[in-house]
């Protein structure tokens, strides 16, 4: 094995890590940032794959891996592992967010014990009625 091609092991290893790490931190205005540098950054790399095959050869030669085809699959499989873990991460501020939501807008809306709505008090004792008529006409009818 070549030495560019364990340095290149080792890098991807690393950036593997890094993204979990993101996966499991916070975020904030400067992952915001980074994320929008990693952007960039990959639409350059794109439009020179287009442009300058060949430079992703040489490229990929350089560290020991076959083709610049491979290269690109590699680094491709690499970022897609980032948006993963930040799409993971993201999923899961919001479904806290509607969580709380949730709980907030049921402690808003909650009635306090003894301070119900009379139209609702008038609809329960009406239901309570029927049902204590209804299970004294079975018991005549001999249910």
């Amino acid at each position: 094995m070549r030495p560019m091609t364990i340095i290149f092991q080792i890098i991807a290893v690393v950036a593997i890590i890094v993204a979990a790490f993101f996966m499991l931190r916070g975020g904030g205005a400067r992952h915001q940032a980074v994320r929008r540098i990693f952007m960039l950054v990959f639409i350059v790399a794109a439009a020179s794959s287009v442009f300058f095959p060949q430079a992703w050869t040489w490229l990929a030669n350089l560290i020991g891996i076959g083709r610049g085809a491979d290269l690109l699959l590699y680094l491709l499989v690499l970022t897609f592992l980032g948006f993963v873990a930040t799409s993971y991460r993201r999923f899961r501020q919001l479904e806290n967010n509607v969580t709380e939501l949730g709980r907030r807008i049921a402690l808003l809306t909650a009635e306090a014990p003894g301070e119900q709505d009379p139209n609702t008090a008038n609809r329960n004792r009406d239901s309570a009625a029927k049902r204590t008529e209804s299970s004294a006409n079975r018991k005549t009818l001999g249910g």
